[in-house]
Parts: C-alpha cells; sequence; structure tokens
C-alpha cells in the first residue's frame, strides 16, 4: 500500500462552514482535486445547498464559489496507507490538527463531517472543542447506498443555518 497525502485547506478568514472529508480517493489524487470521482455527489449536494450549478463550473470556479459562500473543505487525515478508495482501507492514518485550524477561523460556526469515518475521526479529534456546531452528513460517495440522493440532499440542508 502507498502512502496517500490529502490537500491543503481550501478556506479563507471568513469561512463559517468547514466541510472535512476523510482521505482524498484516487481519481481526487490523482486529478489534485477534492471530490473528483464524477460519481461522487459532493458538488452537486453543496451546488443544490447554496442555489449554485457547481458541477458545471471548472474545478476552480467551484472552490471559488464556495469561498464566496463562506464554505471551506479540508479532510480530517493528513496521511495514510490505503489500497483503492474506500475509507474501510485506511491503515497507518496521521490526523490534521482540525482544532488548530478551526482556531485560525475567526467566522466558523460548523464543522460538518462528509460520511462516517471522517465523522469518527473528526469528533475524536474536536471531543474538547465546544465552540462550533458539529455536524454529521451522509457521504456523498456514490460507494455510500444507504440513502438515496434525495435523502443525502435534506440531510445536507442543515448546513444552510450556518451560512448565513
Amino acid at each position: 500500500m502507498t502512502l496517500k497525502s490529502a490537500f491543503l485547506p481550501s478556506v479563507d478568514a471568513q469561512t463559517r462552514v468547514l466541510i472535512l472529508g476523510s482521505l482524498p480517493g484516487e481519481r481526487s489524487l490523482a486529478a489534485n482535486e477534492y471530490y473528483a470521482h464524477p460519481t461522487n455527489a459532493f458538488w452537486w449536494l453543496v451546488g443544490e445547498v447554496i442555489g449554485e450549478p457547481l458541477p458545471a463550473l471548472p474545478y476552480a470556479q467551484r472552490l471559488a464559489r464556495l469561498k464566496a459562500r463562506h464554505i471551506g473543505l479540508w479532510d480530517v487525515i493528513a496521511t495514510a496507507r490505503r489500497h483503492g478508495s474506500l475509507d474501510g482501507a485506511i491503515r497507518d492514518a496521521t490526523h490534521r490538527d482540525l482544532a488548530g485550524l478551526a482556531t485560525t477561523l475567526p467566522d466558523l460556526r460548523a464543522i460538518a463531517f462528509n460520511g462516517g469515518e471522517a465523522a469518527r475521526r473528526g469528533r475524536k479529534q474536536l471531543a474538547d472543542v465546544d465552540r462550533y456546531a458539529l455536524i454529521d452528513l451522509p457521504s456523498s460517495s456514490a460507494a455510500y447506498a444507504g440513502l438515496p440522493r434525495d435523502g443525502k440532499l435534506a440531510a445536507w440542508r442543515e448546513i444552510t443555518p450556518f451560512l448565513l
């Protein structure tokens, strides 16, 4: 298994909601883009939440639109060994300093976890932090088929009040 390294955060001082994944999948790592796999519903879900056609935009514009709407992206894992893209295959993970990043974001109101693995690992790291709402979201990955797309969207709309 090769060592995988996650991306830098996509945040700014106006970030109100920080969405955390676990570790980018193979397609994302190859493209050097968050949520690059075409079957991952992330860009559709967030686009629906903020009312913008994010999947139709080039990647740099997607990130810019998220920042304009006060949404940041990062991952709970800095590096790990993993064969393939499934969270269940993650081994030897080193974690990010989530609380440290959060303290650099003066407008941060909520931290949302994209999927169960991100929530499990992220909540452990933020167990002593009570300044932000912590929101568990169903995974945007197509590998998580336990909830239909509309059900995922209903859950993802929970971030909306924190963006206003």
